[in-house]
């Protein structure tokens, strides 16, 4: 039976009235994954980069968060044409490439997500879930239809690159990474930084004229509405490692002695 793939984060995107609101997932835990996914959010960001996640993991979250009306993005380690095609033979549609400073690595990884002759993704539809083992009708033919792909500027360069970069044939958006864009211009750990947000807003401006969506990675709800105001139309404003770590901060703040809070030990 001819089985049917979800929209794309491009068509997402394309029909929202509103900018598209996501959580990063970190964990590696499907269970997690699936806990995101139901929150309400439009999408969950399923991290490669900087989370323990291998292709096992991944195929586990894309099954754990399939059941719910959230568009799952991957971001990959880095844009190699092997990575990305693993990743989009386990069912994953929509990628994010972290890194791309130029034109040409924007180009690399559009070509990294296209079959020949117009680009360099291997064939195997037929051992994979992407195309759910040859069930999906016309996959290799309509395949560019089912894929949707995000490039991430996060350094001084990038953003000189901007408009050229959002230019790009086959980079669907773009997304803009403070902290990575920080410690590029000299500012680590200072995402706020004025120098950084204009950055960041100047890299809106191109891509935006480009005729391409741009997001934006801010947990702080306040800077997220602030890029929201400065034009972003998907932004991530938190991610479960982030909740568990700053929820479980505060309830050992309530509940545990420490120095300070001595003559807050319970009675019994």
């Amino acid at each position: 039976m001819p089985l049917r793939l979800t929209p794309t984060f491009r068509q997402a995107l394309g029909e929202a009235s509103r900018p598209l609101a996501g959580i990063w997932v970190c964990t590696g835990s499907p269970l997690v994954a699936e806990i995101c996914a139901g929150a309400g959010l439009d999408w969950v960001l399923i991290d490669m980069e900087h989370a323990p996640n291998g292709l096992e993991s991944v195929v586990a979250q894309l099954h754990a968060v399939s059941g719910y009306p959230v568009t799952p993005v991957v971001r990959v380690p880095i844009g190699d044409v092997v990575t990305i095609k693993q990743v989009l033979d386990l069912g994953a549609q929509n990628l994010l490439v972290p890194m791309i400073s130029s034109a040409a690595e924007a180009e690399a990884a559009v070509a990294a997500v296209r079959y020949p002759p117009r680009g360099t993704r291997g064939v195997g539809s037929a051992l994979a879930r992407s195309a759910r083992w040859n069930r999906v009708e016309g996959y290799l033919a309509d395949a560019d239809e089912h894929v949707s792909l995000f490039v991430q500027i996060e350094t001084a360069a990038g953003v000189e690159e901007a408009a050229a970069i959002a230019a790009v044939d086959g980079v669907d958006g773009v997304f803009v990474g403070p902290s990575d864009l920080a410690a590029s211009m000299g500012v680590l750990g200072e995402q706020t930084h004025p120098d950084v947000v204009d950055a960041v807003k100047r890299t809106f401006d191109a891509v935006r004229k480009a005729g391409k969506p741009v997001g934006v990675n801010a947990f702080d709800p306040a800077v997220a509405d602030r890029y929201l105001e400065a034009g972003a139309t998907f932004v991530l404003v938190g991610a479960d490692v982030a909740l568990l770590a700053r929820g479980s901060e505060t309830l050992a703040a309530r509940f545990t002695l420490t120095a300070g809070n001595d003559d807050k030990r319970p009675s019994y």
